[in-house]
């Protein structure tokens, strides 16, 4: 009686589309973003701005310059952590269109027709890159100047020229640039996983001062009391604020070179 689902399930996973394939779907149904509706650009320091106004003009001006660092530390946390998936997302792009760039040149392409046919099925960026890289090619130009002069295009550029210049296998060249790209992602998410630990301690530590005013309040301590309605307040509130800011982002620093390496 399982025998009929078994096989049902197992057909569903052998069909079940590859990421080349879901990639190409959403190119397909996906629609570009309204130019009217684009984020606007430095929106932490807009929000810090807009915050230190209301509260200087409600609280005081101590609250006012207290809350616009909080509120550009957490937008310069919210920056750095997209920064970093967007910088493994493209070196992921980058080693799976040599991947197909090797596929193609395996097949007996020459390497501009390689480079164009992996281009259809790269992303925006690494396509563009191809394509340059192709009509160097053709042209006779200098390779370099179809990638950029660093990161993990620099390595690309470097196999292709060493490979053209000593006669090298382009593919197995280009294949070995991937697998070390390959590398380097996986080993980045995993230091990123297993951080995941460290940064919530140093977020918990963090929150622990906040935590000790609102148990003071409770208490009838009345510490938000002394802090807002005093001169002198007002300044332990903007040195506490800024002290505990540059914890957060000490913090940071600390677990984002242990990511760069």
């Amino acid at each position: 009686m399982l025998i009929p689902p078994v096989l049902l399930l197992a057909a569903a996973v052998l069909a079940w589309p590859s990421d080349l394939a879901s990639l190409r779907l959403r190119r397909l149904t996906t629609r570009p973003r309204s130019t009217l509706l684009r984020k606007p650009k430095h929106t932490s320091l807009l929000a810090a701005l807009g915050a230190a106004v209301v509260c200087a003009a409600v609280v005081g001006p101590g609250s006012g310059i207290a809350v616009a660092m909080a509120v550009l530390t957490v937008g310069h946390q919210i920056r750095d952590r997209r920064r970093i998936r967007s910088g493994l997302a493209a070196t992921a792009g980058l080693a799976e269109a040599i991947r197909s760039l090797v596929a193609e040149l395996r097949a007996g392409a020459h390497p501009a027709d390689a480079a164009e046919g992996a281009a259809r099925d790269a992303d925006p960026a690494v396509a563009a890159t191809l394509r340059s890289a192709a009509a160097a090619v053709r042209l006779g130009g200098d390779i370099d100047g179809a990638f950029s002069a660093t990161g993990p295009e620099a390595a690309v550029a470097r196999a292709w020229r060493l490979a053209t210049r000593h006669g090298l296998a382009l593919a197995d060249v280009l294949d070995a640039v991937r697998a070390e790209l390959d590398h380097q992602v996986g080993f980045a998410r995993q230091v990123i996983a297993r951080m995941a630990g460290p940064r919530a301690g140093a977020m918990v530590l963090a929150g622990l001062p906040v935590i000790g005013l609102l148990l003071g309040q409770a208490m009838g301590a009345a510490p938000l009391t002394v802090l807002m309605d005093s001169f002198g307040g007002q300044v332990l509130l903007v040195v506490g604020v800024a002290l505990e800011c540059a914890g957060v982002l000490w913090s940071a620093w600390l677990t984002s070179r242990v990511i760069a390496r």
